[in-house]
C-alpha cells in the first residue's frame, strides 16, 4: 500500500492517526509517499487518480482519496 501525504493536511494526519491505532508502521506496512504541491509525488496522485487531492491510497488495482473511505477500506482489509 501506498499512501500519498503531507504533513501539514489534516486529512493526511487522520489517516495516519488511524494506521497508526491499526498497529500499522510506515515504511513496513505501508510506504509514506510525500505529495504536497509541487513535488513528484502530487504529480502522480494526479497522474494515477486524476484529482489534485491528498490523502490517496493506492492498493494495487485500489485506489482512493477520501480519508475516512481509506481507514474504512484498510480496516476491513485487515479483518479479512
Amino acid at each position: 500500500m501506498k499512501l500519498y501525504q503531507y504533513l501539514g493536511c489534516p486529512y493526511s494526519a487522520y489517516v495516519r492517526e488511524e494506521f497508526s491505532k491499526m498497529g500499522l508502521i510506515a515504511g513496513k506496512d505501508f510506504e509514506l509517499v510525500e505529495a504536497r504541491r509541487g513535488t513528484p509525488g502530487r504529480e502522480e496522485v494526479v497522474r494515477l487518480g486524476g484529482k489534485n487531492q491528498v490523502p490517496f491510497l493506492v492498493d494495487g488495482d485500489t485506489q482512493m482519496y477520501e480519508s475516512r473511505d481509506i481507514v474504512t477500506y484498510v480496516r476491513q482489509k485487515l479483518a479479512s
